[in-house]
């Protein structure tokens, strides 16, 4: 086939626009590539500041662990400390109460001990407890009650520092009126006067 002008033109004409769809094409992927790019920019960014911004929550949540978690152990030991330390003062005392000579100042304590126990128990019949280094002491001044109350002692001695525990006659009413009760009802105000004093509050 022999060539001519018209068909050149044909020719250059069918490529040209076929030259200029591709370019075209590729423009609008080379556009579109670049959308995308900086769509996926956006999102990587939109993620990065997430993934910061739960770090640092994380972080700060840790944080705050560790020292809620520092601040329990510290409470905990001081408050072990204080126990030590009213346990400490309580053992002396006792060691002390122990101790004590039995002389009029005793003997008006076990007294009045033993109006507690009647008008605690208010029972017709009243067993009286003590421990053995009271006995005598306990049963001396039972005989000179008035008997108002049948008051009696136990011969079994109980193991206290010093005071009494009382019962009616059938088991249903105890109270403890002993140096030990006592004590131990004063520990939490000692304690907590202590820990006030250690945290300098009035």
């Amino acid at each position: 086939m022999n060539r001519t002008p018209a068909l050149d033109r044909t020719v250059d004409k069918v490529l040209t626009q076929r030259e200029e769809e591709f370019v075209g094409q590729i423009d609008s992927a080379y556009q579109g590539a670049i959308s995308n790019l900086e769509s996926s920019r956006s999102i990587l960014r939109s993620e990065y500041d997430q993934i910061i911004q739960i770090s640092f929550k994380q972080s700060e949540n840790l944080k705050r662990q560790i020292l809620g978690s520092n601040r329990l152990a510290s409470r905990n030991r001081e408050l072990l400390l204080i126990e030590s330390a009213v346990n400490s003062y309580f053992e002396k005392a006792k060691q002390e109460l122990a101790e004590l000579p039995r002389d009029k100042d005793y003997k008006n304590m076990i007294n009045e001990m033993l109006e507690d126990c009647i008008s605690a128990i208010g029972s017709e019949e009243i067993i009286i407890q003590s421990n053995e280094k009271d006995l005598k002491l306990v049963s001396e001044s039972i005989g000179k009650k008035p008997r108002k109350v049948k008051l009696s002692l136990s011969d079994k001695p109980i193991n206290v520092i010093g005071g009494l525990r009382a019962s009616s006659a059938d088991g249903s009413l105890t109270y403890d009126s002993s140096l030990d009760s006592r004590m131990e009802r004063l520990k939490p105000l000692i304690r907590k006067e202590i820990v006030q004093k250690l945290r300098g509050e009035k």
